[in-house]
């Protein structure tokens, strides 16, 4: 059985990895700023407490409790923050912390995950179609997309400094997934993919993507947006 981090485990894809995870046996850290949903499931084998990606003293309550641990075997960097505004009326605090969570977040995370990781390990960030150099670019989202391409040259950079190492970096850039924040970025759109489908297609990965993947972006998306 596996140890794992989720971030963004509120709602939507990151809620449905937990129990997918739980449900196989393996020890799961959630992590996010409500860590109510979670608790809620009374599940023996996922730790949770309130953490927020922007707030750099919480990282410290991550290192505390991974030396329990020993070894991290994989870093789901789920959680994301989106503004959807034209680019003339973002200001520059709500662009910053877009950043914060989607960018400096998900780097402050797996630095601190990482002296816990093996060659075996496996760190994947979930991207967004958007961020994907030549795909179809909406208005509104300029924060939001330009931030989530941020971590797809990350995962890159990460994949070749650690190559000799370990762990594995890989990153999923996913097209529409009916969650709250879809629903945010495109109010009334009906996404043909549910967020146990895909948090079961993203479960899948993480455990066994490694064995072929490394510093790679795969596009998992059957739809446009």
């Amino acid at each position: 059985m596996a140890n794992i981090i989720i971030t963004g485990t509120s709602r939507g894809i990151g809620f449905e990895l937990v129990k997918l995870f739980a449900q196989e046996g393996h020890q799961v850290l959630a992590l996010s700023r409500n860590h109510r949903p979670v608790e809620s499931l009374g599940l023996t084998n996922v730790h949770t407490f309130s953490f927020d990606l922007g707030n750099p003293a919480d990282f410290e309550k991550v290192q505390d409790f991974i030396k329990q641990w020993h070894v991290v075997d994989v870093l789901i960097n789920n959680a994301g923050r989106l503004v959807n505004k034209p680019f003339q009326q973002i200001s520059r605090e709500e662009f910053e912390n877009v950043y914060k969570v989607n960018v400096f977040g998900v780097a402050e995370m797996t630095k601190t995950v990482l002296p816990q990781m093996g060659r075996n390990g496996h760190v994947v960030t979930i991207s967004s179609m958007g961020g994907v150099q030549g795909s179809v670019k909406f208005p509104g989202l300029s924060a939001y997309s330009s931030s989530k391409g941020a971590v797809i040259t990350l995962t890159e950079l990460w994949a070749e400094e650690f190559k000799e190492t370990g762990p594995s970096f890989n990153v999923l850039a996913l097209g529409a997934v009916q969650t709250e924040m879809l629903e945010e970025a495109f109010p009334g759109y009906q996404a043909p993919v549910t967020a146990l489908e895909m948090a079961t297609y993203i479960k899948d990965f993480a455990l066994t993507g490694q064995k072929m993947y490394n510093g790679k972006l795969l596009q998992v998306s059957n739809s446009t947006p």
